[in-house]
């Protein structure tokens, strides 16, 4: 059968080898194509952004948030609207032509930074020709692809920070500089093993500048119990990643007679101290993003999608899921707004008032907010813990959850876990275990909850705060193991960060990334310990 489309991005890649029909998650050929396309035409802007550096000429902010947030769009589950997509190749068409009137040595470009043309008509046609397969050997294709994944995941992190006026030249620069270099067929294997590298130090650095950005706005998260029932008043639901956009939702929602609700990956916002002054900001409802369907369904009020994990809606909420940012969905409402610029929710919210309460779907409460700066606050407690034996072990066990019962594993191996273990989480993995009674340790709750998969970095700074406590010179002389679990790009940069900081045997799961060849997947294995994950028994038996 011939192939429609190709995309092996996202660990639920049919029959993990590649999505060549469909999506699994619901992207159409065309819809892959543009996106295709985007990552093209991004590409040949940041080859000429790169000239223009290397001229000693300076990068505008703009261009820099255009190439960020088009990476971010590319995203699994960010975008499928293909009018929006394509929006986005022509304005990157425009910005990159006025770009290249500023070059002084244009022959050092790339075809793909002269690429240009007013036909909308050619699009499709250039589509089919610089997708992911354009690359015939398997294993520069794999490293081009797991360096673009990452870049990916980076760009995520720099829009959340940008979006709170937070900007990194350096890492714009390089985020640019690596995504030119995939272009580059002179580059070999082992430099672009390098490169991967590179891209890992580049990852820390983005993670530190959205951690510095979410707490100078938002302060430092702190142990937070949140409550997962209802309230009788009608609600809002934001899901995604963006403080920026939940802030301005509570701003606006304030004495309306609208509650405020987090929904998946937005459930850290209830552990920053800025957002506890909102009365109306009642709780979290549901689970991790899989669930969408049903839970959107019996929320019976509008919901916000403010990045990606957009599931295609059924029809009976359609008309209430709006989307803003890096996301989009083909007959949804998208709320406009750029980087520094106030969103007008007023939509959203006249839609909620004429909707009914939230059906209760569970009750009770689920602990978080153990980011980096209030476990060191309790640092003492656990190392107290940690020498007297009470913890034998950490387990980070942060990333995503995903829809294949597969991922039951990671329930089973919390529940299987001895009682001197404690979990260290961040990412809607935490689904899997965090309404879970595992108790305590001389009350240190045995999941400590940092964030949102954006807030890893507090888990690395975690590691390496106990590595200087306990006067250890190798990270990997901790009680720690990791057992991560993954599903799109963002996990891709947080693997590529801790293999920069130096850590080893990650086990990833449930199935490790179709897009590594057999090849790299060996560079992985034999020089950082790499590795998939067995039955709940035997690792628990590996582990401990």
């Amino acid at each position: 059968m011939e192939n429609k489309m190709f995309c092996y991005q996202c660990q639920e890649t049919a029959k993990c080898t590649g999505c060549t029909q469909v999506g699994v998650c619901g992207k159409s050929p065309e819809v892959s194509a543009m996106q295709d396309l985007l990552v093209f035409v991004t590409k040949g802007l940041s080859a000429v952004t790169t000239q223009l550096r290397e001229e000693g000429k300076v990068v505008d902010a703009n261009v820099n948030h255009l190439a960020t947030l088009n990476l971010f769009i590319t995203i699994t589950n960010a975008n499928f609207d293909e009018e929006a997509i394509v929006a986005r190749i022509v304005e990157t068409l425009e910005v990159k032509k006025d770009l290249l009137g500023q070059i002084e040595n244009v022959q050092n470009l790339p075809q793909a930074a002269l690429w240009e043309t007013s036909d909308r008509g050619e699009f499709a046609a250039k589509a089919a020709t610089v997708g992911v397969l354009a690359t015939e050997n398997e294993d520069v294709r794999s490293l081009r692809e797991l360096i673009t994944y990452g870049l990916k995941g980076l760009s995520a992190y720099s829009k959340h920070a940008n979006a709170l006026l937070q900007d990194d030249e350096e890492v714009d620069a390089f985020l640019q500089r690596a995504l030119a270099k995939t272009l580059d067929d002179s580059l070999s294997v082992d430099e672009l093993i390098a490169l991967t590298l590179e891209t890992g130090k580049y990852g820390v650095n983005g993670m530190a500048l959205l951690d510095t950005a979410n707490t100078t706005a938002y302060g430092n998260p702190e142990i937070t119990k949140v409550n997962i029932g209802v309230g009788t008043r009608p609600g809002i639901l934001i899901s995604g990643h963006d403080l920026r956009d939940m802030e301005m939702l509570l701003e606006q929602t304030e004495g309306t007679g609208v509650d405020v609700y987090t929904h998946s990956e937005m459930l850290p916002a209830h552990y920053y101290p800025a957002f506890k002054k909102y009365s109306h900001f009642v709780g979290n409802y549901g689970n991790a993003w899989w669930k969408q369907k049903d839970e959107f369904e019996s929320f019976n009020g509008p919901i916000l999608m403010t990045t990606n994990c957009i599931v295609p809606p059924k029809d009976s909420y359609k008309d209430r899921l709006y989307t803003t940012g890096s996301a989009g969905y083909p007959g949804c409402k998208h709320i406009a707004g750029g980087i520094g610029e106030k969103k007008d929710f007023s939509e959203i919210i006249a839609l909620a008032k004429t909707c009914a309460a939230p059906v209760e779907i569970e009750t009770g409460e689920i602990i978080g907010g153990f980011a980096h700066n209030q476990v060191l606050a309790l640092a003492d407690t656990v190392v107290d813990a940690v020498k007297s034996g009470a913890i034998k072990k950490f387990v980070v066990m942060a990333g995503c959850d995903g829809r294949s019962k597969e991922r039951n594993y990671y329930t089973d191996f919390a529940q299987a876990l001895p009682q001197d273990a404690v979990i260290l989480t961040a990412g809607c993995a935490k689904y899997k275990y965090n309404k879970l009674d595992l108790g305590d340790i001389g009350g240190i709750p045995r999941v400590l909850d940092a964030g949102q998969c954006n807030d890893s970095y507090s888990l690395a700074v975690i590691a390496l705060k106990l590595k200087e406590v306990f006067g250890l010179e190798d990270i990997n002389e901790l009680p720690i193991a990791y057992n991560i679990a993954w599903y799109e790009q963002k996990a891709v940069i947080v693997l590529l960060a801790l293999l920069y900081l130096g850590v080893k045997n990650i086990h990833l799961g449930p199935t490790l990334p179709a897009f590594l060849s057999p090849n790299v997947a060996s560079v992985l294995v034999e020089n950082f310990g790499i590795a998939g994950i067995g039955t709940v028994e035997d690792d628990i038996k590996l582990f401990f």
